[in-house]
């Protein structure tokens, strides 16, 4: 038995969710923030066997999609002065972070 634990972004949660559901994997949601944005993230959780990881791996791969995201960072507008002002810049976000565990034991009560 294994458990696919999968770190994607919150517009993809859903729709990597569903996917699974669909083929029919049970998930278990967890609303989670991180990352280099402190942004929200939603933690996937898949029970499967040995033998489907690699199809639950597949979904999330074609569900989480990468794309260029614009966010405003802070700069020092005058060197050690401390003024700041913001300024534009571009970031990629998306895809998934996908770890695959060992359980060694399971119960669905």
């Amino acid at each position: 038995m294994k458990i696919v634990l999968a770190i994607v972004h919150d517009d993809d949660g859903n729709r990597v969710m569903s996917e699974l559901n669909k083929e029919g994997f049970s998930v278990t949601k967890l609303a989670t923030t991180g990352g280099f944005l402190k942004a929200g993230n939603t933690t996937l959780l898949v029970g499967t066997s040995k033998e489907n990881v690699q199809t639950v791996i597949d979904i999330i791969k074609r569900k989480c999609m990468g794309r260029k995201q614009i966010i405003t960072s802070p700069m020092p507008a005058t060197g050690a002065a401390g003024v700041y002002a913001p300024y534009p810049v571009e970031v990629d976000v998306g895809g998934a972070t996908i770890f695959v565990l060992d359980v060694e034991r399971f119960e669905k009560v």
